[in-house]
């Protein structure tokens, strides 16, 4: 017998940087379970044009969360409109590499000013509108656990901080009913991904991270889409503090 699928009906849900990849995946996922979803981007036409794809049950906020006060003014827009927030997927991060000796103060910052203290304050400034049985999903990276290659170390450094802070929000939230999870995606086919090949490349990057990967692939962005839904319904109610990797093996070998 198969499991009824997750329902969020009447569910208030914040999607940091879902305007493209797995952020836009999960946050299209939630409209589509039924739950009223909140984006935030950088840039406004790809948040336009990310809400339109995703549908009226989609609102999009333009926000820089290494900008405290950006993040201050999309939690009055959230609770304006909304008045509580029942699910918050912690997604907006990047960062490029730089080997140990050409690391500059500008890279240092720019990569923990969001990975970092960026998802720090968006989960921090959420708690006054969340209530018992809110789920916090902190978006992790296998680079945290596999190195797979020189120059990653600040962005491999940053992720590791998010899988610390999950440990330690679990027990600070102790008797508030709020879950603190991880969800660590393996390589996975979106344009940030695409974006680290040459021209005309993209097939052969791809191919290179699909031959890291036990199941011989990359993840569509959908496949870590599923495993956030588990993670935001009460199917996981009992799940707390964990680290959930959705990569094909990526990091277990």
């Amino acid at each position: 017998m198969t499991a009824p699928a997750a329902s969020f009906d009447g569910k208030t849900a914040l999607v940091t940087g879902g305007s493209s990849g797995i952020g836009h995946a999960i946050a299209a996922a939630l409209a589509a379970a039924g739950a009223r979803v909140y984006i935030t981007g950088r840039r406004q036409a790809e948040l336009d044009a990310a809400v339109a794809a995703i549908g009226p049950r989609a609102s999009g906020v333009r926000t820089d969360v290494a900008d405290l006060a950006a993040v201050d003014a999309l939690y009055r827009t959230v609770e304006e409109h909304e008045g509580r927030l029942d699910i918050l997927v912690a997604n907006a991060g990047g960062g490029g590499g730089a080997p140990l000796g050409t690391i500059t103060e500008e890279h240092y910052a720019a990569t923990f000013d969001t990975n970092v203290k960026g998802l720090l304050f968006t989960v921090q400034q959420a708690l006054p509108l969340m209530e018992h049985g809110a789920s916090v999903i902190l978006i992790g990276s296998t680079t945290a656990t596999r190195v797979d290659g020189p120059g990653m170390s600040v962005y491999a450094a940053s992720k590791a901080a998010v899988r610390s802070f999950a440990r330690s929000w679990a027990v600070d939230l102790r008797g508030r009913g709020i879950r603190v999870n991880v969800l660590t995606p393996g390589p996975t086919k979106t344009p940030g991904l695409l974006g680290l090949a040459e021209p005309g490349q993209e097939q052969e990057l791809l191919d290179s991270f699909a031959a890291k990967v036990p199941l011989g692939r990359v993840a569509d962005p959908a496949e870590i889409a599923t495993a956030a839904l588990f993670l935001a319904s009460d199917a996981s109610s009992f799940v707390n503090g964990a680290e959930l990797f959705a990569d094909g093996g990526h990091a277990q070998i």
